[in-house]
C-alpha cells in the first residue's frame, strides 16, 4: 500500500468582483461579489451602489462593465416606449434582488446606445443577453415570466 503526502490546499481563487461606475458621481468602483448584498458604497462619494436592482449601463460604461465582471451579466436591452419592456421591468427587478452577488442584472436603453445595439444585432426589444467572462453566451427576445427568465439565465 502506497501512502501519498496530503496535497496542500490550492490557493484561493481571486475573489469574484464587479467593476462598476457610481450612478451618482461616475467613479469606477471594484466591488467584491460576496459583499454585493451588503449595500456597498462608492469609494468617492459614499452613496450606495444599488446592486439589488437592474444596474443602468450607457454607451460609455457597457464594454468595461461586461469585460471586467467576474460574475455573469444579464443585460436587458430595452426602450422607455416599449410595452413588453415595461412588462419585463418588475420581473428583472425581482431577479436582480434574488441573485445579488451571483448575477449582475443590468439594463441598456437602446435609444441612448444605438451603436451598441447595432453592433450586437439587436433587432427587437426587449432582448436579454447573458455575458460570461465578457462573451455573449445566451440570447432571448421577448417578455417572459420570472420562472422562464430564471431558466434562461441558468440555461
Amino acid at each position: 500500500m502506497t501512502h501519498h503526502a496530503p496535497v496542500p490546499d490550492a490557493p484561493p481563487a481571486a475573489e469574484a468582483h464587479l467593476t462598476l461606475p457610481c450612478a451618482f458621481c461616475g467613479r469606477w468602483n471594484r466591488i467584491a461579489a460576496a459583499r454585493a448584498a451588503d449595500r456597498p458604497k462608492c469609494g468617492e462619494c459614499g452613496r450606495p451602489m444599488l446592486l439589488d436592482r437592474p444596474f443602468p449601463l450607457t454607451a460609455d460604461t457597457f464594454h468595461r462593465v461586461i469585460a471586467e465582471s467576474a460574475l455573469p451579466v444579464l443585460v436587458d436591452f430595452h426602450a422607455d416606449w416599449c410595452g413588453p419592456c415595461k412588462m419585463m421591468a418588475p420581473v428583472l427587478d425581482e431577479l436582480a434582488a434574488k441573485r445579488v452577488g451571483a448575477l449582475l442584472v443590468a439594463k441598456l436603453d437602446t435609444d441612448r446606445a444605438p451603436g451598441i445595439s447595432q453592433a450586437l444585432g439587436i433587432r427587437g426589444i426587449p432582448t436579454l443577453i447573458r455575458f460570461d467572462a465578457g462573451r455573449e453566451t445566451r440570447r432571448q427576445s421577448g417578455a417572459m415570466p420570472l420562472r422562464q427568465l430564471e431558466a434562461f439565465v441558468d440555461g
